[in-house]
């Protein structure tokens, strides 16, 4: 601004500056009130118009001043953008377990509200990250998720490291032996003393009937080693990057809340 002051004096003392009209405004006298005078006002403030847009034009036709005013817009218009340029914050993350087609995130207490079994809740992991409920199947179904263990690593797709699911019905070998895979081996085991599954490889599918004794397809989710079996009509599946014992483990810390 400095510059510009600088510039804008010396152009001041350099141009022949017309005399300022009289602006004074008098009261009409009565000509002008029987309109015979109305123009003279009329023509002073034409030629302070034409004052001021001369002095505009001369301004910015002298070039140095028309860079400094240029300048000093653009200097304040940038400003102004930078002020207004809106602050770059987070993408809010989702609740873990989110994209997979769980259901709908919920608590221990509020899912508990909505199934007529026990929910059990392994010990050994302590308590989930996130739980989620899904009304299908018949009867529903509740998933517990934990997004670290210290002995099992997270699923790179998912960030999750081990999934608990929950569901009425009963399990049979047959309904889901044809879906898994050549990949994919099966091992009878025990788990808390009822028959269950250990299915290793890369599993996708899991068949079962629900409780209204249908067959029901469903997805393992984390598409990895599983362990499976029924107690009291609820099913558990425990999926992890884990061994079968680890995985029997967690199975027997399983307690009803």
């Amino acid at each position: 601004m400095p510059d510009l002051e600088q510039q804008l004096t010396e152009l001041g003392s350099a141009i022949a500056w017309p005399r300022t009209p009289d602006m004074r405004i008098s009261l009409p006298t009565r000509q002008a009130r029987l309109g015979w005078g109305a123009p003279i006002l009329n023509t002073r403030l034409a030629f302070a118009a034409v004052a001021v847009l001369l002095i505009l034009a001369t301004v910015l036709a002298y070039t140095p001043s028309r860079d400094a005013i240029a300048a000093w817009i653009n200097l304040h218009v940038g400003i102004t953008k930078v002020q207004q340029l809106p602050t770059t914050s987070p993408l809010p993350s989702g609740t873990l377990g989110s994209e997979l087609g769980l259901g709908l995130p919920t608590t221990l207490e509020q899912a508990q509200r909505q199934v007529r079994w026990k929910i059990t809740v392994p010990t050994a992991l302590g308590q989930p990250d996130a739980v989620y409920l899904r009304i299908l199947p018949e009867g529903g179904e509740v998933s517990l998720v934990y997004g670290h263990v210290d002995d099992i690593p997270v699923a790179g797709e998912t960030g999750i490291a081990v999934l608990v699911t929950e569901v009425q019905g009963q399990v049979r070998r047959d309904f889901f032996q044809k879906m898994i895979g050549p990949d994919t081996t099966i091992e009878d085991v025990v788990v808390n003393g009822h028959a269950g599954y250990w299915i290793s490889g890369n599993p996708h599918i899991f068949m079962f009937q629900d409780a209204t004794g249908q067959p029901f397809p469903d997805t393992l989710r984390l598409a990895t080693n599983t362990l499976i079996f029924a107690d009291g009509g609820t099913i558990t599946r425990i999926e992890a990057y884990t061994t079968k014992e680890r995985a029997i483990q967690i199975a027997g810390s399983l307690q009803a809340r």
